[in-house]
């Protein structure tokens, strides 16, 4: 008997990207499609919800039309719809969940409720063909920064997380006060690469103190330094500012991702979230890992970002595994990591 091929139509619009995807067989991507709200949102400084949700209303249906166009795939073809049900904005979630909840009961399919967290995870499956748990997953964005063990496909422990704000969170606030746009987290980085990461000794909290994070005092450490050397009169390095104030985040991610990894004995490291697309997070982990003979796996850009692709690799995952969401599945911006 052949085996079935099983198609996944994934939706993601958990904050300011309308996204819908179509991935064979859990690794094999047939169509990516996103509607990016940058430009719009980046006038105001960040993500207005009440527009990220009308613009998620206009865009959704036509973006999975695009994604099921470019796949070469019809609906009755798809065997299932994943889609992020949390965390994230209330209202831009459930633009993404509504979509889905109509197709799945029009056309009698399976729902697949996904965590937006572990999906970043799984974007990992698709940056490397050949990558099986368990593995190590160090997962950096704007609203979470946590270490996690991937025992298996669907069994996670969580290490350890932050304890106020997460890493891509004090990227954007840092990058606002010093006047950078939205997003502040690449702007931040164009910075970092005129400047001197040891110019300024910014300290790095919880540093060797298990596997929580805290970034609240770096981001007060940072905008204190800067009020502090303008009231002095003291001229300010901003790329020597920012290369410093990257290499304290970058730091702490990196050394405490060594630390778990020589207390697990895994031999694998996966970086996912929006911050994983850091060029200089990539490289200095990258370093570290080799040096205690382990791998690092990190997906392309386009998937280090909030993407349908990822949705739909976990939800083939949960899929196989027979986890399928009710049509009652709700919104919950909330949604822990584990």
């Amino acid at each position: 008997m052949v085996k079935k091929d099983i198609y996944i139509l994934g939706i993601e619009s958990s904050c300011d990207e309308t996204a819908a995807a179509v991935v064979k067989n859990g690794r094999i991507v047939l169509s990516d499609v996103i509607a990016s709200q940058i430009d719009i949102h980046r006038k105001f400084g960040g993500v207005v919800p009440e527009i990220a949700s009308r613009k998620h209303i206009e865009k959704v249906m036509p973006v999975i039309d695009e994604a099921l166009s470019r796949a070469g795939v019809e609906l009755a073809d798809i065997d299932a719809i994943a889609v992020t049900y949390g965390p994230g904005l209330v209202g831009a979630l459930l633009v993404g969940l509504s979509a889905a909840k109509a197709l799945t009961f029009a056309l009698d399919k399976p729902l697949i409720g996904v965590n937006h967290l572990e999906g970043h995870v799984f974007a990992n499956f698709i940056a490397d063909d050949e990558l099986e748990p368990p593995f190590l997953a160090l997962v950096v964005s704007g609203g979470h920064t946590a270490l996690m063990r991937v025992a298996d496909y669907n069994s996670f422990e969580l290490l350890g997380q932050t304890k106020d704000d997460a890493a891509g969170e004090a990227f954007d606030k840092i990058a606002r006060f010093m006047g950078l746009q939205y997003p502040g987290g690449p702007e931040i980085e164009k910075l970092a690469r005129g400047g001197n990461p040891a110019a300024v000794d910014f300290p790095r909290a919880l540093l060797d103190q298990g596997y929580d994070f805290s970034f609240s005092g770096l981001k007060s450490a940072v905008i204190n330094y800067l009020h502090k050397e303008k009231q002095a009169g003291r001229e300010i390095s901003r790329d020597d500012v920012a290369a410093s104030f990257q290499e304290a985040i970058v730091d702490v991610l990196v050394k405490k991702s060594i630390q778990a990894l020589e207390a697990t004995g895994l031999k694998k490291i996966v970086l996912a979230g929006g911050v994983s697309a850091n060029k200089t997070l990539q490289e200095e982990l990258a370093k570290a890992a080799s040096a205690v003979g382990v791998s690092l796996v990190y997906p392309k850009q386009v998937l280090c970002t909030d993407n349908a692709v990822m949705i739909a690799c976990r939800g083939y995952y949960k899929f196989i595994n027979k986890e399928i969401s009710g049509l009652d599945l709700n919104a919950d911006p909330a949604l822990k990591l584990v």
